[in-house]
């Protein structure tokens, strides 16, 4: 009798363990359980997105307000089109600015919203027509080695 004692706590340890590492595994993959049933969708067009992917976050003021629900490319305007799922708890004024951030310095990118002071709400379906694009490090070097080398020497 002590040893199927034993077996049952084991047993109900390994479960326990293998879900708190699915749990994890889901956090860590941006997979958490955002389930809201009221939902409004706009959109926000990008000159670069850098690396920001489906499911992102959308915060403002450090709340998660939304997820990014798809990105695709627009051939008419040869940018990127960011459609983003907003909690319709959340209401935003239609001069909102929509940028691209990253979560510290080499962390995961996100679309922060800046609430503008316009009295008519986004409403479904509408574009968010401030937007700036994801920084991009590589360009922010470049310009800054170029512009040293272009500087006369003292």
């Amino acid at each position: 009798m002590e040893r199927t004692t034993l077996d049952l706590w084991v047993g109900i340890f390994v479960v326990a363990g293998i879900a708190a590492l699915v749990m994890l595994a889901m956090k860590v993959g941006n997979l958490g359980t955002y389930n809201v049933s009221e939902t409004y969708q706009v959109h926000a067009y990008f000159t670069n997105i850098g690396g920001l992917k489906p499911k992102a976050s959308i915060k403002s003021s450090g709340v998660l307000v939304g997820r990014v629900t798809d990105i695709s490319l627009d051939t008419g305007r040869y940018e990127a089109n960011v459609v983003m799922s907003l909690d319709k708890r959340y209401q935003f004024p239609r001069d909102t600015f929509a940028n691209i951030l990253t979560s510290g310095l080499l962390g995961e990118q996100y679309i922060g919203l800046m609430p503008g002071g316009d009295s008519e709400m986004l409403k479904n379906g509408e574009v968010i027509k401030k937007t700036q694009s994801a920084i991009v490090l590589e360009d922010m070097i470049g310009k800054f080695i170029y512009n040293k080398v272009d500087e006369p020497a003292k």
